[in-house]
């Protein structure tokens, strides 16, 4: 396992300049879709009724890239797939969240709310959280006596926060501003938009990986497990820590839901980002993990969503 996994810490992905340009153009894209089913009032919200959304955050971005990181200590992965999992862990909840939380009978509000809040604190919270973890599991990895991994990895936090404004925060402004001037408008266009936005994403996605789709084949089944595992952790951190605070089965459907769908999406640009990792760094565990990570965390809430969709919400009564 440990040999197939050093593997992938050489492979070199091919992503031309032209087809990343145009990947991080629809991941803004993406992002204003989801910011039109914002509103104000999801903000209000969150003051009025903060207990879910506080929970939903401290999941997502708290106790998820930590249990990330020990699991990455207790199974000893190469530096860039530990670097992957930290990474797509760092993100916030996927594009598809609020779609699976309506499907599972979840909290369809408080999905919108958690991914406002998380998407705009991820212009701060995702490269701190990898720089935070990222810096620790290097440091575990050379004091570790594995020695210092072939090209040095340098972090650079400022241009993650400049590159993640600009994916998300700026389209997140332009959504919220285009619901709030033209609300009728935006009631005509917000659902071909988010299905356009998604359709157009994942046909990118896969437009990218087949310059590289030999590749993806040749080594997808050295990191089917890992992300299996990462995943149903993501997805049960949700789901457990908000049974802890004795949140309503309802808004535990759409906390364990928006915990466990990350924007692996937003992972891969910024890993094809030469300001942030330089092209002369061997990134093919990072890109692997996080483009599966976008294929089977998709099935894995389908899944979830499926079997809740025929679940009764209520508690059953206490006698």
């Amino acid at each position: 396992m440990k040999e197939a996994l050093e593997v992938l810490d050489h492979v070199r992905l091919n992503f031309s300049p032209s087809g990343l340009l145009i990947l991080n153009i629809t991941i803004a894209f993406v992002m204003f879709g989801v910011a039109l089913d914002v509103r104000l009032q999801h903000f209000k919200d969150v003051i009025m009724k903060p207990r879910s959304v506080i929970t939903g955050v401290i999941s997502q971005y708290l106790l998820l890239p930590f249990i990330t990181f020990v699991f990455i200590l207790l199974l000893n992965p190469t530096p860039t797939v530990a670097l992957g999992m930290i990474l797509v862990a760092a993100c916030p909840g996927g594009n598809v969240s609020n779609f699976l939380s309506a499907m599972a009978k979840g909290n369809v509000a408080l999905s919108v709310s958690l991914t406002a809040v998380a998407t705009i604190a991820a212009t701060f919270m995702t490269p701190l959280n990898f720089a935070v973890w990222g810096k620790l599991y290097l440091n575990y990895y050379q004091s570790a006596g594995a020695g210092t991994y072939l090209v040095p990895i340098e972090i650079d936090f400022m241009q993650m926060v400049q590159t993640v404004i600009i994916l998300l925060g700026i389209p997140i402004v332009l959504g919220l501003l285009f619901s709030q001037y033209f609300p009728k408008l935006t009631q005509k266009v917000k659902k071909p938009i988010r299905q356009l936005s998604i359709l157009i994403f994942i046909a990118m996605v896969i437009i990218l990986l087949s310059a590289n789709f030999s590749n993806f084949l040749k080594y997808v089944h050295v990191v089917f497990f890992i992300v299996l595992i990462h995943n149903s952790l993501a997805l049960l951190t949700g789901f457990s820590f908000s049974s802890l605070m004795k949140l309503p089965r309802i808004d535990r459907r759409a906390v364990t839901i928006e915990t466990g769908i990350q924007n692996s999406g937003l992972a891969l640009v910024l890993m094809f980002n030469p300001k942030i990792f330089p092209p002369e760094l061997e990134l093919g565990g990072m890109t692997i993990i996080a483009a599966w990570w976008g294929v089977w965390h998709i099935l894995s809430g389908m899944a979830i969503a499926g079997f809740w969709s025929k679940k009764s919400i209520y508690q059953p009564a206490v006698r």
